[in-house]
């Protein structure tokens, strides 16, 4: 186990170098470089499941959907274009739909530790995101840089609120509580696997549009930067919508108007400053914060107790 641990985390680290040109001349070894490490996963779960052989046929259906998702890249190393990302979505499309195709009953996993290690990622994530931040203040520090740059904190501040503060316990509880087996396998796929992927697709897109508007405090936003400021924080926004569905077959309004709230501001983002933006963005999201937080306080105060005494 050890050393397909180490083989993974050597294929991983090649992966991290050929990142930036990974749909160019290093695609072909960045394809490799994945399939080492998806192929150290998947010897690490059948040596972890040698007693168990429900856990076996399960990752060997892994092993499958892995091998053809990584040929796929391999092939797409070949080509350009639009061609060449759609070859992308189907790989990842293959590789990570593997356990919908094959099936999660064989898994077995610790509902608290499952839902504090995604937890992390989402910290990682947000923590990335504000060195970006910080990245975009290289022409200069004037006045504008630095409240944009308190801005940029607030936002990544109230990303990891709205994450944190009450999201991440209803999820823990509702999985801890959901009957081993299939039914709990099902929401760790469907609620941690899948849904935390446009999470953190979100933090990194508001990310980028965080340090273009450092670059240029005081010009609107190009189209691409605006998009992903506002549509980075609506898919993140939107995630967490999906969230709560699977988890708890509610549907969180205030949290998906603010999403289309965001959507909505796009076009006022390639005409103003983007300090203004930047301002909007985290208003708006303080607002949410504000009416979660009066709005949820009983069932919040409740939930708290509740945790506590479970595990005082």
């Amino acid at each position: 186990m050890r050393i397909a641990l180490i083989a993974a985390m050597a294929g991983l680290l090649v992966v991290s170098l050929c990142i930036p040109e990974a749909f160019d001349e290093l695609g072909l070894l960045f394809a490799g470089a994945y399939g080492v490490v998806r192929a150290g996963q998947v010897v690490l779960l059948y040596i972890g499941g040698r007693e168990n052989p429900a856990l076996q046929r399960s990752t060997v259906g892994l092993g499958v959907s892995t091998t053809i998702g990584v040929a796929v890249l391999v092939a797409a190393s070949f080509t350009d274009g639009a061609l060449q990302g759609a070859l992308w979505a189907l790989a990842l499309l293959l590789d990570m739909g593997g356990p919908a195709i094959f099936g999660v009953e064989g898994w077995t996993l610790a509902p608290r530790h499952f839902a504090e290690r995604h937890g992390l990622i989402v910290i990682i994530a947000l923590g990335e995101s504000i060195v970006a931040i910080g990245a975009g203040a290289d022409a200069g520090i004037d006045a504008g840089v630095v409240t944009a740059a308190a801005l940029g904190i607030a936002i990544a501040g109230a990303q990891w609120w709205l994450y944190f503060d009450f999201v991440a316990q209803v999820a823990e509880r509702r999985l801890s509580r959901a009957t081993p087996g299939r039914e709990q396998n099902s929401i760790a796929r469907d609620s941690f696997s899948f849904i935390h992927l446009p999470m953190v697709a979100g933090i990194i897109l508001v990310a980028l549009g965080m340090k273009k508007a450092l670059g240029h405090t005081e010009d609107p936003l190009e189209l691409v930067p605006a998009v992903a400021l506002l549509g980075g924080t609506a898919l993140y926004l939107l995630a967490h919508v999906a969230f709560r569905w699977r988890n708890i077959h509610r549907f969180s309004t205030q949290r998906a108007i603010a999403s289309l709230a965001c959507l909505a501001l796009i076009p006022l983002a390639v005409v103003v400053p983007a300090l203004a933006i930047v301002a909007i963005a985290a208003l708006l999201l303080a607002a949410l914060i504000v009416y979660e937080n009066q709005h949820f306080a009983e069932l919040r105060d409740r939930l708290r107790h509740g945790t506590a005494a479970q595990t005082g």
